[in-house]
C-alpha cells in the first residue's frame, strides 16, 4: 500500500513538473510574441532616388526643373500600414520651390513601398535677386530639402490597430551638370 502511494506521489510530482514547464514555456512564447510581432513601430518615409529630369534649366538667379524621383515608405511592422494622402514640399534654403502629392495607399507588412513621383521645382520671385542662389547655380550644385508628414494606421493580425504618423525631413543636392539627385540624407 505504501509503495502505491509513493508511486502515485511520484507521478503527481512528474505531472506537476510537466505543467509548470509548460506554463513557463507558454509564458516565454507569449512574451517573445508580444515583444516582436505585436510591437508597433513607426514607418519611415524618405526620398529614395531620382530617375531622371525631364527639364533642367538653371542659369543666373533662377532654375526650372521637372524631376522624376521615388519615395520609400518602409514598414517594419507585422501588419500593413494604411496611410492617407500627403503633400511633400521641397525647399531651397527654407523657401518653398515645389510640391507633390503622395496618394492614399498601403505599405505591406515588412516591406518598403516605392512610390514614383514627378515634381516641378521653380524659382519663386522672392529668390530672383538672391546672391546665394546665383553662387549655388554657378557651382553646379543646388541644395534642396523635402518635408512632409504621413499619417495612417498599422493593422496587426487584422484585430489590433494603431495610428502612426511619420515625418519626412530630407536634404539632397541636384547636380546640375550631371542631372542627378545626390547626397540624399534623411532624418
Amino acid at each position: 500500500m505504501g509503495e502505491m502511494n509513493s508511486e502515485r506521489r511520484q507521478k503527481q510530482k512528474k505531472w506537476a513538473l510537466y505543467i509548470i514547464a509548460f506554463i513557463i514555456f507558454q509564458t516565454g512564447i507569449i512574451v517573445l510574441f508580444t515583444m516582436t510581432v505585436m510591437k508597433f513601430r513607426t514607418p519611415k518615409f524618405r526620398v529614395r532616388s531620382s530617375r531622371s529630369f525631364d527639364t533642367l534649366n538653371a542659369a543666373n538667379n533662377s532654375f526650372n526643373l521637372r524631376m522624376n524621383a521615388q519615395f520609400g515608405i518602409k514598414n517594419t511592422n507585422f501588419g500593413p500600414y494604411k496611410y492617407d494622402n500627403a503633400t511633400v514640399t521641397f525647399f531651397y534654403k527654407g523657401t518653398p520651390v515645389g510640391s507633390t502629392t503622395v496618394r492614399k495607399s498601403k505599405a505591406n507588412f515588412r516591406r518598403t513601398k516605392k512610390v514614383n513621383f514627378a515634381v516641378e521645382l521653380v524659382t519663386p520671385t522672392e529668390l530672383s535677386s538672391n546672391s546665394e542662389l546665383a553662387n549655388d547655380i554657378s557651382s553646379g550644385i543646388l541644395p534642396l530639402t523635402s518635408q512632409s508628414r504621413l499619417t495612417g494606421k498599422i493593422e496587426i493580425m487584422f484585430i489590433f490597430k494603431k495610428k502612426r504618423a511619420t515625418n519626412m525631413n530630407c536634404t539632397m543636392d541636384v547636380n546640375i551638370a550631371q542631372q542627378v539627385l545626390q547626397n540624399i540624407k534623411c532624418k
